[in-house]
Formats: structure tokens, sequence, C-alpha cells
């Protein structure tokens, strides 16, 4: 009786050790060696730390659990309990998700992290009417233009097989008179080798990351805009852990978030060289070159404060006043 006893035991205990371990899900878009991939991966093994193993969290990465538009509702619904997404991905969802997408509004990393500050409160409150909350967003290294031609003004772009990857991107292949055609990341190498695309915006890390040297030698340092990821979390899975959980995931998404930001410097200035050391032309965009980009920007400007309304004109007001 006493064996059965102490065997009885011993089993729920080692049940209680196995359920004592809470498991998610992160989806992310992004390969392996991207550094916001790095990142995450980090983050993993931070809350996995500071939580005592009480959550690990696995890192799918390359878009190899759903694909980069798909995670935003993965985690909405519960599919997957936090993840990564491009903000700028979902501006016909709401306007306020594409601000960092506007070409110059804010164009270097110090206005990039201001403008994170006035969107972060908007974006609490309507991420967490969806049932979510934000953890933490790193800024992409400022975007330039990819292209096979010497642009020295807007009218060279006229006919481009441009990239698109979100509303803004598709927009500005519209204004210029480029062919917009939707490629997410996972399938932009293809893409360009079966001449899909011959061209599109995007920083020197996603460049370097699909090997863009092989089919493209020219990339233009318009450095347009810094689109941000953010990492979101399901409220109910983040609600079911206990306080010290809790305590131990927002800690490392701050320490995230920080550690972010540097490796996407860090991330620029390496993958600038290493796109030079493969063949790619680093070129400083015309005076008119310039010129007729601001002028998209002004236009983009326009028609997305016209969409996104007083709240749109908040954003800006808040965003200009730091």
């Amino acid at each position: 009786m006493k064996f059965k006893l102490a065997l009885a035991a011993a089993a729920l205990a080692l049940a209680g050790s196995v359920s004592a371990q809470t498991k998610w899900d992160l989806p992310a878009a992004y390969p392996e060696g991207n550094f916001h991939t790095e990142n995450l991966v980090q983050f993993a093994k931070d809350v996995e730390k500071l939580s005592n193993g009480k959550l690990k969290i696995t890192v799918h990465a390359n878009a190899s659990l759903f694909k980069a538009p798909e995670i935003k509702r993965a985690v909405q619904g519960g599919q997957a309990q936090i993840g990564e997404i491009l903000l700028v991905n979902f501006q016909n969802e709401w306007p306020i998700f594409g601000a960092d997408g506007i070409p110059f509004l804010a164009d270097s990393y110090d206005s990039a992290a201001k403008l994170w500050k006035a969107q972060k409160p908007m974006l609490d409150k309507k991420l967490g009417e969806q049932g979510m909350m934000v953890l933490y967003s790193v800024a992409w290294p400022p975007q330039g233009i990819y292209t096979k031609r010497q642009l020295n003004s807007a009218a060279d772009m006229k006919g481009l097989k441009w990239r698109a990857y979100s509303p803004a991107t598709a927009r500005i292949a519209e204004l210029v008179g480029a062919q917009p055609v939707t490629v997410q990341q996972a399938e932009l190498s293809q893409a360009m080798a079966t001449g899909v695309i011959d061209s599109y915006m995007s920083s020197g890390a996603t460049g370097y990351d699909t090997k863009t040297y092989e089919y493209i030698k020219n990339w233009y340092d318009t450095q347009a805009w810094l689109p941000k990821n953010a990492v979101i979390v399901n409220k109910a899975a983040f609600n079911a852990l206990d306080k010290p959980t809790q305590e131990a995931v927002l800690k490392a998404a701050a320490e995230a978030e920080t550690r972010g930001w540097a490796m996407s410097k860090k991330a620029n200035t390496e993958t600038l060289e290493k796109l030079k050391a493969n063949g790619m032309q680093i070129l400083q965009p015309s005076a008119q070159l310039k010129a007729d980009l601001k002028k998209v920007g002004d236009e983009m400007l326009k028609e997305w404060l016209q969409k996104a309304g007083p709240e749109g004109q908040q954003l800006v007001d808040a965003y200009r006043k730091l």
C-alpha cells in the first residue's frame, strides 16, 4: 500500500513538473540570420531564464509557421500565443499601423524612435480592443531603392517591376508609374531570379539576407523611412501566466527593445559594407530624385491623413512636438 502511495505521489510530482512549463509558439517572417530573428531568439532565452523555466517560447523563423500577413490574425485567434509583425502590413486595417511607412515622415533612427513614442499608446488601445498587447518594437534600417536601372529622377522609375510588401510600397509604385507586384520577403530571392521583379525598396539588411546582389547591382540610399516590427502577444495567454512569469516577459521585452534598436544600427552599417563587398553599388540619390521622392512623400502623407482622420492628425502632431 505504501509503495502504491509512493508511486502515486511520484506520478503527481512528475505531472506537476511537466505542466508547470508553459510553451508558446512565436511565428516570425524573417530568416534565422536576420537581426530581428536573432533578437527574438535572445528574447525567448531571456524569458525562459527569467521565468526559471516556467515559460518556453519557440521561435519559428522565415515564415515557416505562418506567412507575414497571417501572423497578426494567428496571435489574435490564439493559434500562436505570440508573434512578430511588420506594422505597415496592416495599414489597410487601421491607418495608424502604417504611420512609419510614410516616406520621409521619420527618416532617421532618432525620428523613428519619436514616432514610436507617439504611436505606442494608440497601438496599445487598438490591440487591447482586439485581445492583444504589444511587448516591444524594433525599427528596420533606413529604406533605399534596389534597382537594375540608373535613377536620376522619378521619371526613370516608370515601368519598373516593383516589389510591393505593404500598401505604402504599392502606392509609391503607382505614384511613380512603376508596376507593383506583391512579394513577401520569404519569396523575394525567387521573384528576382525569375524576373517577376527588378526593383524594390528596403533596407541593406533585407538586401543582404536575400542575396539581392546576385540579381541587382544598384542601391540608392534614399533613407525614406524606417518601418518597425512589433512583437505582439495574445492577452488571454499572457493573463494566464502567473505574476512572476508575466514580469519576466515584460522585463525580457524591454531589454529586447533596447538591444534590437542597437542591433538595427549595427546591421545597417555592416550589411551595407557586405553588399559593397559583393559588388553592390551604394549610391547617393541625385538632387532631382530626392526632390521627386519628397513630392511622393508629401502626397502620401496627405492621403494618409485623409484616411486616418483626426486620429492620424493627433499622431503626427504628437510626433512633431517630441
